[in-house]
């Protein structure tokens, strides 16, 4: 921390002004009663007076309020990543004031934001423990039963196997996802781009999807019919991630009978935007802000009973901040929702 000291002698002079004229006011009415008034003594008496009177107070100021001003600016070096501690001691009170002011802000900033942080942690905390517990308990259960003589029973028995297995298969996925979006937030997943036609990736995905829409009754399908290939510039894999997270989020709150549409439409010269729209419940306008942050859920209860790992926007999301690009979403309760994201075209594709 700096110690040299920025001098103020604002108060000093101005206490030292008014301790003369009031000295120089009484001194001039006792000689003007014993009439012995002389302007020229009076005057020298008040240049004295007043450099007598500076000089003390300027010494007072230095020797003993700088001294405690100064215990505060090394109680406040102690704290890092403030201004105060890199700045010259000042005796000047609308100075320090300031100094302490803007300390005392940046100081509620840094702890509003800590205060966030750790709301979030929690949540996170719970929200992780929350999505382990539900597969292990299931899986202790169905053990726990066979354990204690279901075993003998053979149809119980795989009955009972294939359902802990299946909640064996959700904790993978569990972990396997937060393993994704760990290394996606720390930069340790490389994108890995390539050229590749985008229709015929959704496509694919469409294939890979068809039987869980066709379950719900869904309709998977283009908004036109594509005749030309579009070639993007990406990670085919991830997008791929991105497209069927987009697809089984529509599919999972989609309306029975429900249509989900994907569009590819020109943006700008070297861009595209993907868009998949449904007509499925609509995400309530409040929540919209929160869609991506990890195990968040419109639906508390609800969207637990279908299952996933609550992952699924938050690593949509973190794909494709990778890849440069942006991720947008519009909602309307009861009419739908449409997720869209931007890709750079190829050379080929404006060809």
């Amino acid at each position: 921390m700096a110690i040299r000291l920025k001098k103020s002698y604002r108060f000093a002079f101005r206490s030292a002004i008014l301790i003369t004229l009031c000295s120089a006011l009484v001194l001039g009415t006792l000689l003007f009663f014993l009439g012995t008034l002389n302007w020229t003594l009076l005057l020298l008496f008040s240049v004295l007076f007043f450099s007598i009177s500076f000089a003390v107070l300027q010494y007072r100021i230095q020797r003993f309020i700088y001294q405690r001003i100064k215990k505060i600016y090394d109680d406040v070096a102690l704290l890092e990543s403030t201004s105060m501690t890199s700045d010259p001691v000042t005796t000047d009170m609308r100075t320090l004031t300031e100094e302490i002011e803007k300390f005392a802000k940046d100081k509620k900033i840094e702890i509003d934001t800590l205060k966030i942080r750790e709301a979030y942690r929690k949540d996170f905390l719970g929200n992780v423990a929350h999505e382990l517990k539900t597969p292990l308990f299931t899986v202790q259960g169905y053990l726990e039963t066979l354990l204690d003589g279901a075993i003998d029973d053979k149809s119980v028995r795989k009955k009972y196997l294939q359902r802990a297995n299946k909640a064996v298969d959700r904790l993978i996925y569990i972990v396997k996802d937060l393993d994704l979006i760990t290394k996606l937030e720390a930069g340790e997943l490389n994108v890995d781009p390539s050229e590749f036609d985008i229709i015929e990736l959704i496509q694919s995905v469409f294939e890979l999807l068809e039987m869980k829409s066709n379950k719900k009754e869904i309709l998977l399908t283009f908004d036109i019919e594509y005749t030309e290939p579009i070639y993007v510039k990406a990670d085919r894999e991830k997008i791929q991630q991105v497209l069927t997270n987009l697809l089984v989020n529509s599919i999972k709150y989609g309306q029975k009978q429900g249509t989900t549409e994907v569009s590819v439409e020109n943006l700008i010269r070297n861009k595209i935007i993907i868009r998949v729209t449904d007509n499925g419940e609509g995400i309530p306008e409040q929540h919209i802000p929160r869609l991506f942050e990890r195990f968040y859920r419109v639906d508390k209860s609800g969207s637990r009973n279908e299952g996933g790992s609550g992952l699924g926007l938050s690593i949509v999301k973190h794909i494709i901040e990778a890849h440069g690009e942006k991720i947008y979403v519009e909602s309307v309760e009861e009419v739908g929702s449409e997720f869209s994201f931007t890709l750079e075209k190829t050379t080929t594709a404006e060809a």
